[in-house]
């Protein structure tokens, strides 16, 4: 089977800048695949290229067979494109945008109706449908951008931070949008600084820092990589943090991690629960009442902090390189 896209030694400069350092990856079809890395890794930079928007300058790059360089019209004839910020006209309704769009693609007046109408219901948004985009929540106008990229039919879609700046409900409901088109079979490459995201999401990731991968699987293999268990220890009293800290550090000779605000203590560890017996020995001997404890896999944030070295930021790109799609 063709794959949806494959990328061999792909590199991008800036100038002096290597934002893409030989990279290698593989995105098979019917997955979403997230690729997340440090700031300045060269996410944004790996989506521009497949879209066809900037040139790599050395290595190949295709998608579902097409070559990035030789064939970009075939290539931009199978992907959808949305940005990290919703480009709607807010002067038209949700219904307008969208068939704009859709003639925008080539489709004929009646063709372009009903593939509005056809997304409109995929994104929740018929109701809204006839109401001035300007009026719509920010969700909701993330929303109706992404039905842009979709009017099209798009193989593959590509999604690069999709739900900056939105809140808790609407993320929910973005990313039940997004499972709902996979289900249909569209493709989804997705960026994103949110790794609850990217887990909640993604059937395969791809870790990149300075341009190359460095980790690949599902964010389960991910977790499983670390090789480490993590004990997690929450306290009634404040004032106990440093106790449980300095025992946990006994246990196992490393540094603990202390949050405050959650009144928790975190330690990675290799082992798992004789580690964890012998420190609810030595506190329970020190009379510290618990409201908690855990013994769990490492999350993908602190995976990712054992990977780069760093904790995942939102990534700034070149200036003058924002695009809107394909």
């Amino acid at each position: 089977m063709t794959k949806t896209i494959e990328a061999t030694g792909v590199v991008k400069r800036f100038g002096k800048t290597l934002a893409l350092n030989g990279l290698d990856l593989v995105a098979e079809q019917g997955e979403i695949l997230a690729v997340i890395g440090p700031n300045g890794a060269g996410k944004t930079t790996f989506v521009r290229s497949v879209a066809t928007l900037i040139r790599p300058d050395e290595g190949t790059l295709r998608v579902f067979g097409h070559d990035v360089l030789r064939d970009p019209g075939a290539v931009r004839q199978t992907i959808g494109l949305a940005g990290q910020f919703a480009a709607i006209e807010p002067a038209m309704t949700g219904r307008e945008n969208l068939e704009m769009v859709a003639r925008l693609f080539g489709q004929s007046k009646r063709d372009a109706r009903a593939s509005t109408t056809k997304v409109l219901e995929q994104m929740g948004l018929s109701d809204a449908a006839d109401r001035l985009s300007r009026t719509y929540s920010g969700g909701m106008r993330r929303k109706l951008d992404l039905g842009a990229s979709l009017v099209g039919s798009p193989r593959l879609l590509l999604l690069d931070e999709p739900t900056t700046g939105l809140d808790p409900q609407s993320r929910l409901d973005l990313w039940d949008a997004i499972r709902s088109l996979v289900d249909e079979g569209t493709d989804v490459l997705l960026t994103t600084q949110y790794l609850d995201e990217a887990d909640r999401l993604a059937s395969q990731m791809v870790v990149i820092n300075h341009g190359k991968e460095i980790a690949a699987g599902t964010p389960a293999q991910l977790k499983q990589s670390a090789g480490r268990s993590v004990i997690e220890v929450a306290v009634r009293e404040r004032d106990d943090l440093a106790e449980v800290a300095k025992v946990l550090s006994q246990v196992d000779g490393s540094e603990p991690q202390i949050d405050e605000s959650t009144r928790r203590v975190t330690l990675s560890v290799e082992g798992g629960v004789e580690l964890l017996q012998d420190a609810l020995k030595h506190l329970e001997s020190l009379n510290i009442v618990l409201d908690d404890v855990a013994l769990r896999q490492p999350k993908l944030d602190e995976v990712f902090l054992a990977l780069t070295g760093q904790v995942l930021e939102e990534e700034e790109e070149p200036k003058g390189r924002k695009a809107r799609g394909a």
